[in-house]
């Protein structure tokens, strides 16, 4: 009697692939497949790479909770910021993402919105998905009070450290990148170079990176045999109006420079327009640096701006492998170097040497 129901009937059809198919497609046991899809030693790499080959031919994802159960691990990372409006945190998450998807690991986002009561609650959800680590992004580059010791799983903290010298940061060299903008204005031609820094207020967001930016400048004017135009650099805020402010300082005051370091991209052009307008050239006159090389900014200027990348991008990626693998890095601050943008504001410089 005929059914209707032909030998591809949809219920085999809708039948999920399982280890045992994989392995019979590439001819090895159950237990080489096993080991050779969650990265075992012991098998050949012509074997590993025949079931790894089956499997995606056959569509085999391995159940992520067998795979938890078997191994401990969830094969899950909690990113925990507090400020997911920032262009600072961003770069970092991207990085992060990245490294953990090349680790085969996936990220689960909280978002604490600064509110010391929003981290408690986000860890403690993070917690109860089995995340298999932490990394908890700050807001800014100041040290970040540590999340409570009775967390079992690796924490690393990006951007800002950690209080707790004991703990595992990750962090951006701004003082090496303050000597990475002299080096750079110098090897452009500057013998006379100023610093126009951020806030000097510790009640402000960014005053560390402001300090550390400025003694960085300081560090590579001393290593290269030279003294700053001013005994001491000039603060103010993150703004392009101060940038503005600080030139027309400088020029009251009469001093002689050839070169500004300025602690961010706003301020670099807050300069540069000053400089523009009291007919000074960039950079044939004044060879100009900001830092954060943030696009918005340091791109789209009229006279594109020279800066310093911190490569924030690659300090997400190096915090996931802290996560990963917390054996393998140093507690305390871990710094990761920034680079050089050259455009035009420097790239093309032909100053004179005295």
């Amino acid at each position: 009697m005929e059914t209707g129901v032909t030998s591809d009937s949809p219920s085999k059809a809708a039948r999920a692939t399982t280890l045992s198919d994989v392995a019979a497609a590439a001819g090895v046991s159950m237990a080489t497949a096993s080991k050779a899809l969650n990265g075992k030693r012991g098998v050949n790499p012509s074997t590993r790479a025949r079931v790894e080959q089956a499997a995606q031919d056959l569509g085999f994802y391995p159940n992520q909770q067998a795979r938890s159960l078997m191994f401990g691990r969830s094969g899950s990372i909690g990113l925990l910021t507090t400020d997911l409006e920032g262009r600072f945190s961003l770069p970092i998450l991207a990085g992060v993402e990245s490294a953990l998807r090349d680790g085969e690991a996936v990220a689960i986002m909280a978002n604490a919105s600064g509110s010391a009561e929003m981290v408690d609650r986000h860890v403690h959800a993070l917690l109860s998905r089995r995340v298999d680590g932490i990394i908890y992004v700050a807001r800014g580059t100041e040290p970040v009070l540590p999340l409570p010791d009775s967390i079992k799983v690796p924490v690393v903290y990006a951007y800002g450290p950690s209080t707790d010298a004991d703990d595992v940061s990750i962090v951006a060299d701004h003082r090496g990148c303050g000597r990475l903008a002299v080096d750079h204005l110098i090897d452009v031609g500057c013998r006379a170079i100023a610093h126009i820094g951020g806030p000097d207020d510790p009640a402000t967001i960014g005053y560390m990176a402001a300090r550390l930016r400025a003694r960085g400048t300081l560090d590579g004017l001393a290593a290269r045999g030279m003294d700053p135009v001013l005994n001491r650099p000039l603060f103010g805020d993150w703004t392009e109006a101060w940038g503005w402010e600080a030139v027309e300082q400088l020029l009251a005051r009469d001093v002689e420079f050839d070169g500004l370091v300025c602690a961010n991209d706003q301020i670099a052009r807050g300069a540069i327009d000053c400089l523009a307008a009291r007919g000074m050239r960039v950079p044939t006159d004044v060879a100009v640096i900001g830092f954060d090389n943030w696009a918005p900014v340091a791109q789209t200027a009229r006279l594109p701006q020279s800066s310093v990348d911190m490569n924030l991008d690659e300090l997400g990626r190096v915090a996931a492998r802290a996560v990963l693998d917390p054996d393998g890095f140093p507690q305390g601050s871990t710094r990761v170097a920034g680079r050089i943008v050259a455009r035009e504001s420097t790239a093309h410089a032909s100053l004179s040497t005295p």
